[in-house]
């Protein structure tokens, strides 16, 4: 008699669970489907974008292109040459001033701060603010760096207009980036290797820099290169801080203009639209060589860290 009324129920269970497979099956094939079209349809925008400027800027690149300089005016006459040179100096200055501000913020706060914030609570209370601050520069807009700069280093320190104005206030931009992307690369390094090295004897400092940071290495190198891209496309903090002269500077305290501040004069303030997709199609080039580069760097250090 049990079995008997056992029986339906079992089979009107499993009916149920079948059917409860079958719309969960259903439901996440249709949710796969959304993230997958969703990721088509950004493939497709970006290879439009990108093949547009490439192909239609194509046409105005050549070797004269890439190595006469501009010659100002209306006309947006002659090249690129002193641009790329100009780009090349800020790019190097910039990360001169921020990779060490950046990195060593961040092994403070990775490796020292916490310590240091068990301890005293006035310390705990910086520190908190310093990660507020960290990530709250991270939101601001880059005009916001810009007029900074402007009032800053520009004006109250009169560096002027100037590669040296321009650094610092780049160095600003990308800080928060440098900061972060060091602090993520810190965190992956297991525990276990730095106490295997204070159990072998080493100070905090040599298991710093000879076991944190080597593992740490190829993700303190993707956020550097990262800065690298941020700093060649950023436009509005070089306008006020940067200037604007078409002529190659000879030293940090004259001014100039980059790729992409030279693209920006080209569209708006010249008849030279050609030039303008040029410009934008060796910009485009450049920061997909800086992702190539990324992926082959990280992958390398990645495995040289790992023994492979």
């Amino acid at each position: 008699m049990i079995n008997e009324n056992l029986e339906p129920m079992l089979h009107n269970n499993s009916a149920t669970l079948r059917s409860n497979l079958k719309v969960r099956s259903a439901s996440q094939n249709f949710w796969f489907s959304i993230m997958w079209l969703a990721g088509l349809i950004t493939l497709v925008v970006l290879l439009l974008v990108l093949g547009y400027v490439i192909v239609q800027g194509g046409k105005a690149v050549n070797w004269e292109f890439l190595t006469t300089a501009p010659r100002g005016g209306l006309s947006g006459e002659g090249g690129i040459s002193t641009t790329l040179g100009t780009t090349v100096y800020l790019v190097i200055i910039t990360l001169l001033i921020a990779t060490p501000l950046g990195v060593g913020a961040a092994i403070y706060l990775i490796e020292y701060a916490g310590e240091q914030g068990l301890t005293s609570p006035i310390m705990r209370v910086l520190i908190s603010i310093t990660n507020f601050a960290v990530e709250t520069l991270a939101g601001i807009p880059s005009i916001i760096f810009g007029l900074f700069g402007y009032a800053l280093f520009v004006s109250t320190l009169r560096f002027g207009w100037s590669l040296l104005s321009a650094s610092l206030a780049g160095a600003c931009l990308v800080l928060p980036t440098v900061i972060r992307t060091t602090e993520e690369a810190l965190l992956t390094v297991p525990d276990d290797y730095r106490r295997g090295s204070l159990a072998l004897g080493a100070t905090k400092w040599q298991t710093l820099y000879k076991v944190v940071l080597p593992a740490g290495l190829p993700g303190i190198i993707t956020g550097i290169i990262l800065s690298v891209g941020r700093i060649i496309s950023e436009t509005a903090v070089f306008f006020v801080t940067l200037g604007g002269s078409h002529r190659l500077p000879t030293s940090i305290m004259e001014g100039g203009r980059t790729l992409a501040l030279h693209l920006y004069y080209l569209a708006m303030d010249t008849n030279a639209f050609d030039k303008a997709m040029g410009t934008g199609a060796v910009l485009v080039i450049l920061i997909i060589l800086i992702n190539l580069t990324i992926n082959i760097i990280s992958s390398k250090l990645t495995a040289k860290v790992r023994g492979g």
